[in-house]
């Protein structure tokens, strides 16, 4: 089955990126394609270089990187949610580009099921 990822909340501050993340991870170890993941409205700051959580807390960023770079995941940042909220490409993380709602519309036709996270 092909899923299509759309995050909407922050890092931190709500579990809708932390779930995320282990839905996507689940799924791919299930065997299911993730047709791409989209970071609209606030869920934008998740893939940030800005954040610098303590040492023993989880990067939520790099984490997201770390699975876009081993699993090839399409990752992207809406830009006019981007922003918005000061998102530009050289603050994004590797493995992440910005792109429009066009893009979200594409990952809606061509997945299987749409799963959001985030209200």
């Amino acid at each position: 089955m092909k899923f299509g990822i759309l995050v909407l909340e922050g890092p931190y501050n709500h579990e809708a990126s932390d779930t995320a993340y282990k839905f996507t991870e689940a799924a791919l170890e299930a065997g299911h394609q993730i047709q791409g993941i989209f970071f609209y409205n606030d869920g934008v700051n998740n893939v940030t270089k800005l954040m610098e959580p303590p040492i023993d807390d989880r990067n939520i960023a790099m984490r997201w990187a770390k699975l876009a770079e081993k699993h090839s995941l399409d990752l992207i940042v809406c830009i006019a949610a981007g922003k918005r909220r000061g998102i530009t490409p050289d603050l994004i993380i590797p493995h992440v580009r910005i792109d429009g709602l066009g893009q979200l519309n594409e990952i809606c036709v061509e997945a299987d099921r749409m799963v959001t996270f985030g209200d």
